[in-house]
């Protein structure tokens, strides 16, 4: 026995009726995999949203979006996040993270954003735009990430970053009839993001490829 792993160990002291006083290994603890949360989070509080955006919501009902804003597309996906860094997934946790990040400056800007006596709506809906521009700019270079993490995901970044463009566009020039297209781009966004959950989610339950994601070539 003097040449015995720790892995060895461990199995022999199963069914014992004395555990090792000490973790046989000295590895991180096993979590669950907090991706299919974060892209469940994304995918429902964007197509809430994207319903509106796209005129198939009153625009008077927009605060409804709110509560998911704060509290699922939010606080779940930063968790979603803090739990990939745990993983030591960067991709992930920076993903996850800033996503979460979004939502919850979204709340706090529906909430809290008052423009200044005499400011005009055209330069609202400017500082709008930028705001989602520079969204879209984040969602671009993760993009090119993502190519190295699975198509399903790429597909995702890719339709987010054309609806963040568009929704920006929409802002600069004042256009109902893009900010809908946008909506309605969210939408599909929304409905890729909760396909790749569904995936996640289904395929580690099963222990077995129940639906594709398609996995980068390493």
């Amino acid at each position: 026995m003097a040449n015995t792993t720790p892995e060895e160990t461990a199995s022999a002291q199963v069914g014992t009726d004395h555990p090792p006083a000490t973790p046989a290994t000295t590895g991180p603890a096993s979590i669950a995999d907090p991706g299919p949360l974060g892209l469940a989070a994304f995918a429902l509080t964007t197509f809430v949203l994207s319903c509106v955006n796209a005129g198939l919501l009153k625009a008077g009902v927009e605060s409804i979006v709110l509560g998911l804003a704060l509290f699922y597309g939010g606080l779940g996906q930063l968790l979603a996040g803090m739990w990939e860094f745990r993983k030591n997934n960067t991709f992930g946790a920076l993903a996850f993270t800033s996503y979460g990040a979004f939502w919850l400056s979204f709340w706090g800007i529906s909430k809290f954003f008052t423009p200044a006596e005499g400011t005009a709506a055209g330069d609202v809906a400017n500082a709008v735009g930028v705001f989602l521009l520079a969204w879209g700019i984040f969602t671009a270079y993760m993009t090119v990430a993502s190519l190295r993490v699975s198509g399903a995901v790429t597909a995702v970044f890719v339709l987010l970053t054309l609806t963040f463009l568009v929704l920006a566009i929409g802002e600069f020039a004042g256009s109902t009839g893009v900010t809908r297209f946008g909506g309605w781009l969210g939408i599909i966004t929304a409905l890729a993001a909760w396909y790749t959950s569904f995936a996640g989610v289904t395929n580690t339950t099963w222990r077995r490829t129940v639906l594709p994601t398609w996995p980068a070539q390493q």
